[in-house]
C-alpha cells in the first residue's frame, strides 16, 4: 500500500492532521538540524517537541507509542529519524484496524435461521 492511498485510507480529519503536523515537525527538526543538534539540551527542540507531544495527544488521544518518540529526543543527532512520523503512523494503523474490527463485529447481521426440528408427537 502507498503512502498516498494509505493516507487516502483516514477517515478522521483528526488522524490527518496528525500526520501533517508530525511530518512537519520531523522535516523541521531535520531541515533546521544545527537548531536541534543538540538533543535534550536544546530549547528549541524541547519547545518543539512539547507542543508537537501536545497536539498528537489532543488530536489521537494519550499512546503508548509516543514515549519512545519523546525519549528518542534524549539523545543527540536522533532527530535524522522521523520519529513523531512513524509514532503517527503505528497509532493511526492500531486505530484503523481496531475501527475495522469493531465496524465488522457490531454491523447487523442476517438473524440466523435453524433448520425446523422434528415434529412433535401427536396428542392421543
Amino acid at each position: 500500500m502507498s503512502f498516498l492511498t494509505y493516507f487516502n485510507s483516514l477517515k478522521e480529519p483528526e488522524q490527518r492532521m496528525a500526520w501533517a503536523v508530525a511530518i512537519a515537525a520531523d522535516a523541521l527538526q531535520i531541515a533546521a538540524f544545527p537548531f536541534f543538534v543538540e538533543g535534550a539540551i536544546s530549547p528549541a527542540d524541547s519547545l518543539l517537541d512539547l507542543v508537537v507531544a501536545f497536539v498528537m495527544i489532543r488530536l489521537l488521544g494519550w499512546h503508548w507509542a509516543f514515549l519512545p518518540t519523546a525519549a528518542a529526543k534524549l539523545i543527540p543527532a536522533a532527530d535524522l529519524f522521523p520519529t513523531w512520523t512513524a509514532a503517527v503512523w503505528f497509532v493511526t494503523r492500531q486505530q484503523m484496524k481496531a475501527n475495522n474490527n469493531s465496524s465488522s463485529s457490531s454491523s447487523p447481521k442476517d438473524p440466523e435461521i435453524l433448520p425446523p426440528g422434528p415434529a412433535p408427537a401427536p396428542r392421543r
